[in-house]
């Protein structure tokens, strides 16, 4: 069975690698752009980037910083930015802080992002209504299932889908030749969930079920705008934030983390090295 597993593994990763294509240039050169939300920019992981504007809460570790030190390119530019959404690729998100897109050239060899999560107040409004509707079951039923429904779901396929869809197709254009992999939100909750995430024990799985309809919204996105999807949700299985300081690679709802529901610093080299993987970079 072990030996069953790893052959499928490994043609899935075959898989990856033929359709993520060439990234560096045929004159050698490798042009590498780090773009996208919190998930990128490493928000809350010390040192802070000297270089980002302190209100997008940037990391000197995360995710582009990461993939550069391994692939060393001619080049990089990191533009990640807490908060952003997707319609941060065409303008400014804050004030001195250019659109997203304006680092992207027809020079770029390879983009990195992870973007959506933000787009419609999706990925912390979801968290922080489920958290509050626990309050008023004492953490009990399914309160904010009962309250909401499909009003995530439906934000997804209505609004983050398309947005996020036409914010690849933007980058392909300004970056024809470019390998751009998008990467996948990490597994915040397991199966049963934990007292430190602040849902109701029966909301874990509505939860759950929003991310896994979040990814596969990405998932479909980058199919249809043929980019890479780096696929995140089983690599992070058992390191949810509901596991011990040393093993969970996203921080809790109520913990110590002044970022919470992101990931941490192992989380981001996890995100790192899986696009590397994917990618076929060293």
């Amino acid at each position: 069975m072990r030996k069953r597993a790893l052959v499928m593994v490994g043609a899935v990763i075959a898989g990856l690698l033929a359709h993520a294509g060439p990234v560096v240039a045929d004159n050698g050169t490798l042009d590498y752009v780090g773009m996208g939300d919190s998930y990128s920019a490493g928000s809350g992981i010390f040192p802070s980037d000297p270089t980002a504007s302190p209100l997008c809460l940037r990391s000197e570790r995360d995710l582009a910083h990461q993939m550069a030190a391994a692939i060393l390119p001619t080049s990089f530019n990191d533009v990640a930015c807490g908060a952003a959404q997707t319609k941060d690729f065409y303008g400014s998100q804050y004030w001195g802080v250019p659109a997203q897109l304006d680092a992207v050239n027809a020079d770029t060899d390879l983009i990195t992002m992870t973007i959506g999560g933000n787009d419609s107040n999706l990925f912390v409004g979801a968290m922080a209504a489920c958290a509050s509707a626990s309050v008023l079951t004492w953490g009990f039923g399914s309160p904010c299932k009962s309250i909401y429904g499909s009003t995530f779901a439906n934000k997804i396929t209505n609004e983050v889908y398309p947005a996020v869809r036409a914010a690849l197709l933007a980058t392909k254009a300004k970056a024809p030749s470019a390998t751009i992999a998008i990467i996948g939100y990490l597994e915040q909750l397991p199966r049963g969930g934990c007292l430190g995430m602040g849902i109701a024990w029966g909301d874990v799985d509505y939860v759950r079920g929003i991310q896994r309809q979040l990814n596969d919204a990405i998932r479909r996105a980058a199919a249809e705008a043929g980019v890479t999807f780096v696929d995140m949700a089983a690599v992070s299985a058992g390191h949810d934030s509901c596991k011990s300081a040393s093993v969970r690679w996203v921080e809790p709802f109520l913990g110590n983390s002044p970022v919470p529901i992101h990931p941490n610093a192992a989380g981001i080299a996890a995100m790192a090295l899986q696009t590397r993987l994917v990618l076929g970079l060293p």
